[in-house]
């Protein structure tokens, strides 16, 4: 048998090793860069999912479950609009606002890594909100002790009065709701545009480093910056009218004091994970984190015309002047 020379090994060694590192770096994904030479992120996404923030009773203890037990569950937007309209044992269904022909909640739970998640928050480990002790009750304490719900437009939710979304569906942190889960990502060298179908709001997040005066605003003052493929977001500055965040299958506080950081970065062609981190010691006794994947879609986001044939708001203060007028009130 010939015998190689320790030359010959060597670079028949070094020649196999750069082998590997270029066939590891060949299976790397190889995802598209803006023009400035930032990941491109843009497009649309639904973030609709059947996946709550909490974590329910029955999945205690379960980060995940397996594809085939989420499909023996029949754990769908389809059954979660059955539960929204079933007719309660005590009486008549709420009317609502609407039927289900415009609820869009989604049609599956969310899935990372080929997993399905069991709640949006991942830290802390039970998928709770770690309330701070006394917050919840400080909360609607100083809610009860405000104006009445029926005293004048300015009482009402923000959502119902057409100034942001609902639920924080234009974040941060960006969260599913009933219907209008699309957001649309566009990105220039100095700046990042996230707009959420849910309302139109359009979130201006500031790349360039010039942080604009921090004065209280619906979706706070974003900063951004790029950590690799990573695209960093630093939100702070929210406005203290904002501070409750709730939909039907959430409900979330923040203080203006608050700091909330996101990550977005593609893990495919067509998905975004999107991380979030929110800090805020006044309401919560610890960070809490939540993943949601950003799936790409090939729909448009068309106009949300909010105010537009809206009579929910006129009605509802004209019936409270009535029933004080009646002396129910």
């Amino acid at each position: 048998m010939k015998l190689l020379s320790k030359t010959s090994a060597s670079v028949t060694f070094l020649t196999f090793v750069f082998t590997c590192i270029g066939a590891s770096q060949a299976q790397e994904p190889d995802f598209p860069k803006t023009a400035f030479g930032a990941p491109d992120l843009q497009g649309i996404y639904s973030i609709a999912t059947v996946t709550m923030l909490e974590r329910p009773e029955h999945f205690a203890g379960r980060a995940t479950i397996s594809m085939e037990e989420a499909a023996q569950m029949g754990t769908t937007g389809e059954s979660y609009l059955d539960d929204l309209t079933a007719t309660p044992e005590d009486g008549a269904p709420d009317v609502g606002g609407y039927n289900t022909f415009w609820m869009d909640p989604g049609e599956k739970m969310a899935v990372l890594n080929g997993e399905v998640r069991t709640s949006i928050i991942v830290e802390p480990e039970d998928g709770q909100l770690p309330w701070a002790e006394g917050a919840q009750r400080a909360i609607f304490a100083s809610r009860a002790n405000g104006r009445g719900p029926y005293d004048g437009p300015e009482a009402r939710p923000m959502g119902e009065r057409c100034l942001v979304g609902f639920g924080s569906s234009g974040g941060p942190p960006m969260l599913p709701v009933l219907y209008n889960n699309h957001s649309q990502i566009v990105q220039t060298e100095d700046y990042v545009l996230i707009l959420a179908e849910m309302n139109h709001d359009a979130r201006i997040i500031y790349m360039d480093g010039k942080v604009p005066a921090n004065y209280p605003k619906w979706l706070g003052t974003s900063v951004g910056r790029y950590e690799g493929d990573t695209l960093v977001v630093e939100t702070t500055g929210f406005h203290p009218q904002e501070g409750f965040r709730g939909s039907l299958r959430h409900f979330f506080y923040l203080s203006s004091d608050a700091r909330v950081t996101e990550r977005f970065t593609r893990v495919d062609e067509r998905t975004l994970l999107y991380q979030f981190t929110v800090d805020d010691p006044q309401v919560y006794s610890r960070t809490w984190t939540g993943e949601l994947p950003m799936n790409a879609v090939e729909d448009q986001i068309y106009e949300y015309a909010c105010h537009e044939g809206n009579y929910a708001l006129p009605g509802i203060l004209a019936g409270a002047r009535q029933q004080e007028l009646d002396g129910e009130l």
